[in-house]
């Protein structure tokens, strides 16, 4: 067997707060969902067309009428929500550190970097409005001709 990953889903009791992150920070689009019996959104990396690019889905919480959901997804317990659980964070292979690093200052982002010598990465962690940690991994050599600009432009 082979496996790709299709997407990841958070429950949240702040849809809008959740949609304002993914695009915002990971420019995701809000794009065409299925008709559920809760509130939700999905959000795409690319053409709306394909529904393999929704890679976050949002699954909202109606106090009000949670029923649709329970019947679909089950119960959780809304304390459960924040953070991660038992999944400790979701990572994703991207490029253009520079330009992330940039984009997460202007939007006032707080992010935590590491570098992995070992394995050629630099990784920046970040954590949404739910505490879900999402981790971005960029090739090292990225960190490493960035830092020898802002070495040089000291000099």
């Amino acid at each position: 067997m082979t496996y790709s990953l299709n997407h990841f889903s958070i429950r949240t009791t702040d849809l809008d707060a959740t949609r304002v992150f993914y695009e915002s920070v990971l420019g995701l689009t809000v794009g065409p969902r299925p008709p559920f019996p809760f509130p939700g959104l999905w959000l795409y990396n690319g053409d709306h067309a394909n529904v393999a690019n929704a890679m976050v889905h949002v699954i909202g919480i109606d106090k009000n009428d949670p029923e649709g959901l329970k019947r679909y997804l089950g119960d959780r317990d809304v304390s459960s929500l924040h953070g991660t659980g038992a999944v400790d964070h979701i990572a994703l292979m991207t490029t253009g550190l520079e330009a992330m690093l940039a984009h997460l200052k202007r939007l006032g982002v707080a992010c935590r970097e590491r570098t992995v010598p070992a394995i050629g990465l630099h990784q920046l962690f970040l954590d949404d409005p739910c505490g879900l940690v999402v981790e971005l991994n960029y090739p090292a050599d990225e960190k490493t001709r960035l830092d020898a600009r802002v070495a040089g432009a000291k000099d």
